[in-house]
């Protein structure tokens, strides 16, 4: 019986990965392109009419399947409104979150501190904010903030394509470190210490921010947001779109600022 219900329990767990209720549109995701050219024709994109840095650091971490590289954008204009940005040196995000912390993203965090000799803000793009958010509790004294970008923080539901490329990774991932090291990896049933710290609440001494748009074509929108109102903030734009949205980006700044002389 019981059993039973530990395998009942299991498949509503990962059940709850898509929702056929909810109409995602990835088609729209095209769109991100006039992002990019939008960011490029406003000032902010410049350094001019945000709250500027006190050169603390900023640990960006890409999505799912992404790498540094599409964060460049991000990166240099963190560097010019006056902050240490550090891109999160975790090669491509597409191997178990737990082990990326452990292996790559720990030790750029040390590097940040030890340069910096403040506690780092952390910035996570879809999947990367919920490594970010996970990172935050694992290491409440080395983290002033953390900031989230159309990241599903509140539960995976996703289109099937995301759904698809997510299980071929999984199956990498046995492959790659064998199916008695990391059997449940991108399951519901995974117990690894990324899942269970995302569990704890964010310590209340660090401004979290979740950044998130309706227009949404990858995950739900609905799961971008964290339980305090006063931390959420919806912008027009793509799931794609968010590390080039120029409204986002002057959020990032506002919160940023929000730290200052606080650490």
């Amino acid at each position: 019986m019981h059993k039973k219900r530990r395998a009942i329990s299991r498949s509503k767990a990962e059940s709850r990965k898509h929702d056929p209720n909810i109409d995602f549109s990835p088609w729209t995701e095209a769109l991100f392109a006039a992002e990019i050219l939008l960011l490029h024709a406003t000032p902010i994109y410049y350094g001019f009419g945000v709250p500027q840095g006190d050169d603390s650091g900023v640990v960006i971490i890409p999505g799912f399947l992404g790498t540094d590289l599409y964060l460049m954008e991000l990166h240099g204009w963190l560097g010019r409104i006056g902050y240490r940005p550090y891109f999160s040196g975790i090669g491509i995000n597409a191997d178990c979150p737990n082990l990326l912390i452990q292996r790559h993203l720990n030790e750029t965090i040390e590097r940040a501190r030890a340069e910096t000799g403040r506690k780092i803000h952390l910035i996570g793009h879809s999947l990367g904010g919920v490594i970010a958010r996970a990172v935050a509790r694992q290491r409440p004294r080395d983290v002033a903030s953390v900031i989230t970008l159309a990241s599903p923080i509140r539960g995976t539901v996703t289109s099937r394509t995301v759904l698809h490329a997510a299980e071929a990774v999984r199956l990498r991932i046995l492959q790659e470190h064998g199916r008695g090291v990391l059997p449940a990896c991108y399951t519901g049933r995974c117990t690894c210490n990324f899942v269970d710290s995302l569990k704890r609440d964010i310590p209340d001494h660090m401004l979290q921010t979740a950044i998130y748009t309706r227009h949404d074509g990858i995950v739900s929108w609905r799961y971008c947001m964290t339980t305090d109102p006063e931390s959420n903030f919806e912008v027009p734009g793509t799931h794609i779109g968010m590390a080039f949205n120029p409204s986002a980006y002057t959020i990032v700044a506002e919160r940023l600022a929000k730290t200052h002389g606080s650490q």
